[in-house]
């Protein structure tokens, strides 16, 4: 166990450093990053915060004694009325979500093939670009979609792009160096928001409410079980935050061709 007592470590970074247990008191970390972090099961005490963005899947989380969890979900589902949509509880209603997604997918496209080429594979704070996003998405398709419901132990495309914390895995690929052009990208997009939509279209009661049968090999998720309804789901959850994202990005890109920003 290491302790630092009156260090300056300002500057520092952490990557894939265990933490758990760890306890800060009178540190400064005014100005620091996170990202990808687990913070389950923090304890703060007599903190100041101010001018704080937190970003994440944020459950039970009690400031000052009021549980902030369902008020921001209440917000964020005032803010998008479409959003509960994507919380379906039987096929009819994975139907609805997913027509959802294809049509404001739809009008994320449009407004980023509006843009220089060369913007769509800009970062903007640190962030995925636009065409690394779609990357993504094509990846949390295949594994979720392709490999855990349909069995495809190795369903990936030379493009798809796992989260950048993911470990390196054989056979799965990660080249953050690849240029595509958005018509290569989007020609890979529509042909696997065809698969899911095919396999939404063919739900019944039963098929959602079962199980995978896990599937050997390396890959992600891992061999086991998964209930489908969870599986679509975080289907639904990616294809949702990642065109949240993507629009607010695209914004920034939008101001940066005008030369506003």
């Amino acid at each position: 166990m290491a302790e630092f007592t009156a260090a300056d470590l300002r500057g520092s970074r952490f990557e894939h450093t265990d933490l758990t247990g760890s306890e800060f008191r009178a540190v400064d970390l005014s100005g620091a990053r996170f990202r990808a972090v687990d913070l389950s099961g923090v304890t703060m005490r007599g903190v100041e915060l101010a001018d704080v963005d937190i970003r994440g899947e944020i459950e039970h989380l009690t400031i000052n004694g009021v549980d902030v969890g369902p008020l921001i979900q209440a917000e964020l589902d005032r803010r998008h009325p479409d959003r509960a949509r994507m919380r379906p509880t039987d096929p009819a209603g994975f139907r609805e979500a997913w027509a959802v997604l294809e049509r404001l997918w739809a009008g994320t496209v449009e407004r980023a093939g509006r843009l220089r080429p060369e913007l769509l594979h800009e970062s903007v704070d640190g962030e995925w670009s636009f065409i690394e996003t779609l990357r993504h998405l094509a990846f949390a398709t295949d594994s979720w979609v392709g490999r855990a419901i349909l069995g495809d132990p190795a369903p990936w495309d030379p493009l798809d792009l796992p989260w950048d914390e993911m470990p390196d895995t054989p056979g799965v690929p990660r080249d953050r160096a690849a240029r595509p052009s958005l018509d290569v990208v989007l020609a890979l997009r529509r042909d696997r928001m065809s698969t899911v939509r095919q396999v939404i279209e063919g739900l019944t009661p039963e098929s959602l409410a079962g199980h995978t049968e896990p599937v050997e090999g390396a890959g992600w998720p891992r061999p086991r079980r998964y209930p489908v309804r969870e599986c679509l789901l975080t289907v639904l959850n990616e294809e949702w935050e990642h065109r949240l994202y993507a629009e607010r990005d695209l914004a920034v890109l939008e101001a940066r061709a005008s030369g506003s920003g």
